[in-house]
């Protein structure tokens, strides 16, 4: 009887293990969509229903295996190069931003290609790279961790979308340190542009998160803090520099770290 019995347990585990990782298929495959999606948004600025044909451009590239970082990234360089431009005509599409994905995808193709042979040198892997792969690996798993730990404190007394977000940036940062981890070549500066697009998002969220009042609070202290010299900066360095104090006080007051390579 306890021979059935183990069995039984053993019989069942089985079953929950294939449901949960089923179940952790479909979450993956719909984050691969909603992320894209809300990235492709945010940054047109204006809420836009992706058509058809752009559901049909992300499932091409899930099919194809591009992985969601690189498609992240190819689209926040996509809108980059578009606001430099400042064109009077606006991103109605995603295949805008579809060519920069293509050759985004290719660079991260030719990163995978070589291997570790025995004639290569303690320390090569590291040419050309500003910051060792081991450092900035420790910096991503250091950053995903603190995420984590805000977003689970959070969570226990408020849900809601800056923990939603948390939870987002911390699986986007462990895709990030895996491909790292795995690149033959790998390269710091489109990490860089990656951690970068990953901040847009959580600074967004967090602007949208904090109360009127501490909002207001910060600003005042900010003008505060500005005023000796804003009669001796053109408007643009002054909105730049205001807007960077903003956001970094904003991070402060809801503990975020930042998640910079120059911040090491």
């Amino acid at each position: 009887m306890d021979g059935l019995t183990q069995a039984q347990s053993t019989k069942h585990k089985e079953q929950t293990n294939k449901v949960d990782s089923f179940r952790a298929r479909i979450l993956n495959y719909f984050s691969y969509f909603s992320e894209i999606e809300d990235t492709f948004v945010r940054r047109r600025g204006k809420h836009l229903l992706l058509s058809p044909m752009d559901w049909a451009l992300i499932e091409g590239w899930k099919e194809r295996g591009v992985p969601l970082h690189v498609a992240l990234r190819a689209i926040e360089h996509a809108f980059d190069s578009y606001e430099a431009k400042k064109r009077k005509r606006s991103v109605k599409t995603l295949l805008y931003c579809q060519e920069e994905v293509e050759a985004q995808y290719a660079e991260w193709l030719e990163s995978r290609v070589g291997s570790h042979d025995e004639e290569q040198k303690e320390g090569d892997e590291d040419a050309g790279s500003p910051f060792p792969r081991a450092v900035v690996l420790e910096h991503l798993a250091r950053s995903r961790e603190e995420l984590m730990k805000l977003s689970v404190a959070r969570r226990k007394t408020s849900a809601d979308e800056f923990c939603e977000a948390l939870t987002r940036a911390t699986a986007l940062l462990e895709e990030l340190e895996n491909d790292y981890a795995a690149a033959m070549q790998p390269d710091a500066r489109k990490l860089e542009e990656s951690l970068t697009g990953i901040e847009r998002m959580l600074d967004e969220t967090i602007r949208k998160t904090v109360s009127d009042g501490d909002l207001k609070s910060v600003s005042a202290e900010i003008d505060e803090q500005l005023k000796p010299y804003k009669r001796h900066m053109d408007k643009a360095a002054f909105e730049k520099t205001y807007e960077n104090l903003l956001r970094k006080r904003l991070r402060d007051l809801l503990g975020v770290r930042r998640l910079s390579l120059f911040f090491l």
